[in-house]
């Protein structure tokens, strides 16, 4: 099984092989991925064998782990499909009537909108997060390096993503991520919440890839897929800011955003795991420096090993780096005991 290729940017799957290198040579029977984000690497931990519980405060990181990684055994039916392909005049039209034209056609909205309305009558919970899995994965595809920063036709090419319908794409994400089921017979978990609300009681390694701040790009994960975060709750819960262009909903707020509470947190966020092993991915481009990063985590840890690898990133954040996208960085895992 592989997990499925993804867009989301910040995902370390180009770099599993450099990560899982080094991580499979630890001993631990259960990890944290503390900031799950794609999934990718919690999904890669899964594959070692070990139980895994994955985090992310983001609703749309929080149904791809409940698919890929809680999820052992089910998978989205024939039935279930068509069940969600079909027609719903009645369903509610609020994608239709507050996003056509922004991102997506009148036709995609509408599809948004029906497929939303039988999801949840899903009765299984894992088949309801393979489904809002599968339909973030279609908006991604169909948006030009797939964020929710800007409006219209903008970064529009002839590439095939692009052109397939909304429905053409839910369908071909459904069954990647089915084909991502497996069963590492570990009870696995998926979890949203906070990271200092979670416990490190019966965990054996932290795996910590925080939205971390950069002279590029910042740590607005919100921001960036406010859409999809929108459209795993249907915009229950949320606010719009109706004033804004995109229509994003108002960004979570974390400690880890900002450069004059970022170092107190990576020192809170240490020291809560002081007892496991703690694995940090981390970029030459990141605020804390690399040198200065190794002195936090040596408060709370008496070993730090760091290694590393040089690595673009293909996706740039701002509008002057697109086109450009000199992303050239140097990766860093802290490895610390």
């Amino acid at each position: 099984m592989s997990f499925p290729d993804t867009k989301y940017m910040g995902s370390k799957q180009s770099l599993l092989p450099f990560i899982m290198g080094h991580m499979a040579k630890l001993e631990f029977s259960s990890a944290l991925d503390a900031f799950s984000g794609s999934g990718c690497v919690g999904y890669a931990m899964k594959q070692l064998g070990r139980r895994v519980i994955a985090n992310d405060f983001m609703k749309v990181a929080y149904h791809t782990a409940k698919a890929t990684i809680e999820n052992n055994r089910v998978r989205l039916a024939e039935a279930d499909l068509e069940f969600l392909l079909r027609p719903n005049p009645a369903a509610p039209r609020f994608i239709t009537e507050t996003f056509t034209g922004l991102y997506f056609p009148e036709a995609d909205c509408t599809f948004l909108d029906e497929v939303c309305s039988r999801i949840g009558q899903l009765e299984c919970e894992y088949k309801r997060s393979i489904a809002l899995g599968a339909l973030c994965r279609a908006c991604m595809r169909k948006r030009p390096r797939g964020i929710f920063t800007f409006t219209g036709r903008k970064g529009w090419d002839e590439r095939r993503d692009l052109k397939l319908s909304m429905r053409d794409q839910f369908v071909r994400a459904v069954a990647e991520i089915n084909g991502a089921v497996v069963d590492n017979a570990r009870r696995n978990r998926a979890l949203c919440k906070d990271v200092f609300e979670l416990s490190p009681r019966g965990v054996d390694l932290v795996y910590i890839d925080t939205p971390y701040l950069s002279p590029h790009s910042d740590a607005d994960y919100t921001r960036r897929y406010h859409f999809l975060e929108g459209l795993c709750c249907y915009w229950q819960g949320v606010e719009i800011q109706h004033e804004t262009e995109t229509k994003k909903i108002r960004s979570y707020p974390t400690a880890f955003s900002s450069t004059r509470t970022a170092e107190r947190a990576f020192h809170a966020l240490f020291e809560r795991f002081r007892e496991c092993i703690l694995v940090v991915s981390y970029s030459s481009n990141g605020v804390p420096s690399r040198d200065r990063m190794v002195e936090i985590l040596k408060c709370h840890k008496g070993r730090v090993r760091v290694v590393e690898t040089s690595h673009k990133y293909c996706h740039g954040n701002h509008g002057h780096r697109v086109g450009n996208n000199n992303n050239d960085v140097q990766e860093y895992l802290f490895i610390a005991m």
